[in-house]
């Protein structure tokens, strides 16, 4: 389990953890309606660098916009928002590498199934950055349980009562001997993981369900695109049969929480020979040193 540092930012100012909190009685905690966004921040020396900020606060605007929180574009802007990651991590000092929360609540008390015009408050903590799921070779299983698809939940937006449907599937795949699952949508094509995007590699094409496929546009999902697309890595987005994993010649997940990460089965089948490929392995470094020290794309901010 990862630690929670003992600073938190709620509302408007820094407060101890345990003074964080909202009502029980708010749309947060009845209707799980709050969006979030996670990102890495890297601890080198007296520097602290945060990785594609300015994306990650514009995911929150978007999350906001498609569940409707309307009160968050009226409060909120970037030239609020960095100044408060800044603070928080003074705060904290953490002297190694950390991830970053940041959620909008609706606080409302008790407001019925309605958002627009409802009050918000905005929370941000750091813990640990550790990986939630294996780094040197995943174990996946196909859940029995549909991804939520956009028209239900809208995918785009990082809900947090929507990942009732992701502690399912993970849960089903830690119950039977697995990592993680492999959401499927309501065709039985391959959506995600619980909490992670997906790529296979054929024939040397990098390949990814395309944003239709009622997955999260994930930040670090277009940085692998990116970054292959610049080593000169066809790349395909479409939709994937599940069975195509099974044949496929690597797979790898990432994710802020689970890095890219190699698997090396799903379903009780070894990908190829059962180790990291070569271009998973290819982006993995490149994606590790972009978190760190991306200078050419402008991804790394520096707090401080």
């Amino acid at each position: 389990m990862a630690n929670p540092y003992p600073q938190v930012y709620f509302g408007d100012r820094i407060v101890d953890a345990g003074e964080a909190s909202v009502g029980v009685g708010s749309s947060a905690v009845l209707y799980g309606l709050s969006v979030y966004t996670v990102f890495p921040v890297h601890v080198d020396g007296s520097a602290r660098t945060a990785f594609r900020l300015d994306d990650h606060f514009r995911r929150l605007e978007e999350s906001c916009k498609i569940i409707g929180i309307d009160r968050f574009a009226a409060e909120w802007d970037f030239a609020r928002f960095r100044p408060a990651v800044i603070d928080l991590i003074a705060a904290n000092a953490p002297t190694e590498d950390v991830f970053v929360r940041a959620t909008v609540h609706v606080v409302e008390s008790i407001p019925g199934t309605r958002v627009r015009g409802c009050a918000i408050k905005v929370s941000i903590f750091v813990y640990d950055a550790m990986p939630i799921v294996p780094q040197d070779g995943m174990r996946l299983k196909s859940s029995p349980w549909r991804r939520i698809p956009d028209n239900a939940i809208p995918s785009r937006a990082k809900v947090n009562g929507a990942y009732v449907n992701s502690v399912l599937a993970k849960q089903d795949a830690i119950d039977s001997g697995y990592d993680d699952c492999v959401f499927l949508d309501g065709n039985g094509h391959v959506c995600e993981l619980s909490a992670a995007n997906i790529f296979l590699v054929r024939n040397g094409t990098l390949i990814t369900p395309d944003v239709s496929c009622d997955i999260l546009d994930g930040i670090n999902r277009r940085t692998i695109l990116t970054l292959a697309a610049e080593d000169g890595i066809p790349v395909v987005e479409r939709t994937i049969d599940l069975t195509e994993l099974y044949i496929a010649d690597e797979v790898f997940v990432t994710g802020t929480s689970s890095g890219t990460s190699p698997v090396t089965e799903v379903d009780g089948r070894l990908i190829a020979d059962g180790r990291p490929g070569p271009i998973s392995q290819t982006l993995r470094k490149r994606h590790t040193a972009a978190l760190r020290t991306d200078i050419h794309h402008g991804w790394v901010t520096r707090l401080f």
